[in-house]
């Protein structure tokens, strides 16, 4: 026969499955690495009990020496045929040349590749010549093929699928331990106790347990899974508690143990699962079905309910027609958009739904009438209409209003120009004497109210103009700013005028005043008038008096002022010439105010503003003086000529 291949006891040692996918088994690298001998002395006493606890399946006598009781390959086939559930063949029984130990070996090693497992660098010599590391590799892939490799969890198997099993089990527990790997995880026996409990509580009451007790923990659960699960030790308690690291695949060989001890005992929960997964799978497509026609009816709804109130809306004027545009332009940035994220949803979830039924070869789900994609597609492309016919609506309404606002402000805008144009030119047509003047002139004073009031009405529509945003008005020039203007010099201009009439009539009944008096007294009293009131207030008629020459102190000024206004806070026209009168009596003559001005002008033949302000006169009257003082070529005023013109000294 000829001899089969080797490999070098020093090569690397590594398995892989085939003809499966990836998800089904795990790469598995056994080298032939520098291990701390603590593990191996471990994890060969560990694969060295569940050898035996195999064995012991078939009355077999148990191995002793891991490294040098498999060399036969007896052992190893017997080993094969329990685990794999099927005969080898024949082997040779007890074999003593080295040539039936390589057959033997070999036979057991091509039964591992037909199973799956595709062995690297690991050769029957290996096994014969007791290469410890090399044994632990392969009894490791034996294990990981035959009882690990088959767990599935979630879509995971193998390692993931162990792990994702343990902790789905452990969950309730949380809050003591979280099983993230197969090596520290498991030191203080809290997760082996949790799986317990999980599947059998009456065995262990887990929240009773001293959760710092890991030595009486990890016995606990180790007496507890042997006496009542068949679930033999591998390895003693200080092998997981007292090391640094716990050895990995000891520990999953361990744990698997309780992976198929508990499957067996769920075997009618398992059928039990299956069931429930397919009615809880009819029961969620069932909810989702309702939660889409559901959903779709609401929608539905929602589209027809705005359209019916679209329907029937009326626009009570702009404000009313820009309130719903707003109202319009916020639909579409809160409730349009809600409703394009649900008509999007309800297209992902009736596709879920389809993809559900199909991944568990269900019967299609057909939406009812009214509610498939198509219905919400036609509903959707009418709610696009009114959409559109709703905007138009609205925008051609304002466009519209905006014009008649520009119409009804320019109608009341044009009518009021015209207004104070036709007083404006009654005024200043004024004929006949003066009582007839004076009646035109109030009646053209009473005719303001009125258009004042229009002028509110122009105020008011202004302002809705600009609420509008309406900045141009292509039906009229007249701003509420041009006719407030004009508005207010007609005003001034009727009192003005008024005032000046009542002047006369006074001026005409005072026979003792030269015209050229009254002609003074009036300009005076007109230019301290300030307010145009056709009165005097104290400090206008000591700026007059003043004017006039006539300087009162304070306490005679205020006892001058009561007497002449009789009392009131106001002096009249007719006081006003009337006191002036009284005055005349005691007035400098012309030659004596000649005099006055020569001292002033230090003989110069005109006097100067700085000859006026050092005879102290106050300034006011000096302002008075230079606007009516004739000017001199050299910058200077004409006394002279003043005094002569003043006191009508030629007609004199």
């Amino acid at each position: 026969m000829a001899s089969p291949s080797r490999t070098t006891p020093t090569s690397a040692t590594s398995a892989t499955f085939s003809g499966g996918s990836k998800a089904s088994y795990e790469q598995v690298k056994d080298t032939a690495r520098v291990m701390d001998r603590s593990w191996e002395v471990i994890q060969k006493k560990t694969f060295t009990n569940w050898i035996n606890n195999q064995l012991k399946k078939s009355d077999l006598p148990p191995i002793v020496d891991l490294d040098t009781d498999l060399s036969s390959g007896e052992s190893l086939i017997q080993l094969l045929e329990i685990i794999g559930d099927e005969s080898l063949g024949k082997y040779t029984r007890a074999p003593r040349l080295r040539l039936q130990k390589i057959e033997n070996v070999n036979k057991a090693l091509e039964y591992i590749k037909k199973r799956g497992v595709n062995l690297t660098n690991i050769g029957a010599e290996d096994i014969v010549d007791s290469n410890a590391k090399l044994i632990l590799g392969l009894i490791w892939t034996i294990i990981l093929r035959f009882t690990i490799a088959n767990i599935s969890e979630e879509g995971l198997t193998a390692k993931e699928g162990l792990l994702l099993w343990c902790q789905r089990r452990t969950t309730p527990y949380s809050a003591d331990f979280f099983i993230k790997d197969f090596t520290f995880s498991w030191q203080d026996g809290l997760a082996l106790c949790g799986l317990i409990h999980r599947h059998r509580p009456d065995l262990i009451n887990y929240f009773a347990l001293d959760k710092k007790q890991k030595h009486a923990n990890t016995q606990l659960a180790f007496d507890v899974a042997e006496r009542h699960l068949g679930i033999p030790k591998l390895f003693a308690v200080e092998d997981i508690v007292d090391v640094v690291r716990p050895d990995e695949r000891s520990v999953m060989t361990y744990v698997a143990q309780y992976f198929h001890a508990f499957s067996a005992l769920d075997k009618f929960g398992t059928a039990g699962r299956r069931v429930g997964q397919l009615g809880q799978v009819l029961h969620q497509a069932w909810e989702m079905q309702n939660d889409y026609e559901r959903r779709v009816r609401e929608l539905l709804e929602s589209i027809s309910g705005i359209q019916t109130i679209w329907g029937r809306a009326t626009f009570s004027g702009y404000t009313d027609a820009r309130r719903q545009l707003h109202e319009f332009e916020d639909y579409k940035t809160t409730t349009k958009r809600g409703w394009v994220t649900e008509r999007r949803e309800l297209d992902s979830l009736l596709g879920n739904i389809q993809t559900k039924l199909k991944t568990y070869n269900l019967k299609t789900y057909n939406p009812p009438p009214g509610y498939t994609l198509a219905d919400l597609d036609h509903h959707w492309g009418v709610l696009v209409e009114a959409e559109a016919s709703r905007k138009r609506s609205i925008t051609h309404y304002i466009r519209e209003s905006k014009d008649r606002l520009r119409k009804e402000y320019a109608q009341v805008a044009n009518s009021f120009q015209e207004a104070i144009n036709e007083i404006s030119r009654q005024l200043a047509s004024l004929q006949g004497d003066l009582e007839q003047q004076m009646d035109t002139t109030k009646s053209l004073i009473g005719r303001l109210e009125p258009v004042k009031r229009s002028l509110e009405q122009i105020q008011s529509l202004n302002d809705a103009l600009v609420e509008a945003n309406i900045d141009d008005n292509e039906y009229t020039i007249y701003t509420v700013e041009d006719l407030t203007f004009d508005f207010g010099l007609l005003t001034t201009s009727l009192t003005k005028k008024l005032g000046f009439i009542e002047n006369q009539m006074v001026a005409r009944t005072k026979t003792n005043f030269t015209p050229a008096q009254l002609e003074e007294y009036s300009e005076t009293f007109k230019h301290f008038d300030r307010d145009n009131s056709n009165t005097l207030k104290r400090e206008e008629f000591k700026a007059a008096l003043q004017s006039e020459g006539t300087a009162l102190k304070d306490d005679e000024f205020e006892q001058t002022f009561l007497q002449v206004s009789g009392g009131t806070d106001e002096i009249s026209f007719e006081q006003f010439i009337d006191y002036l009168r009284n005055l005349e009596e005691d007035k400098t003559t012309p030659d004596q105010l000649l005099i006055s001005f020569q001292t002033l002008a230090v003989d110069k033949s005109f006097v100067t503003e700085e000859d006026l302000y050092r005879g102290s006169i106050p300034p006011a009257i000096v302002e008075y003086l230079k606007a009516n003082l004739p000017r001199t070529d050299n910058n200077g005023y004409d006394f002279t000529a003043f005094v002569s013109n003043v006191f009508d000294v030629q007609s004199a």
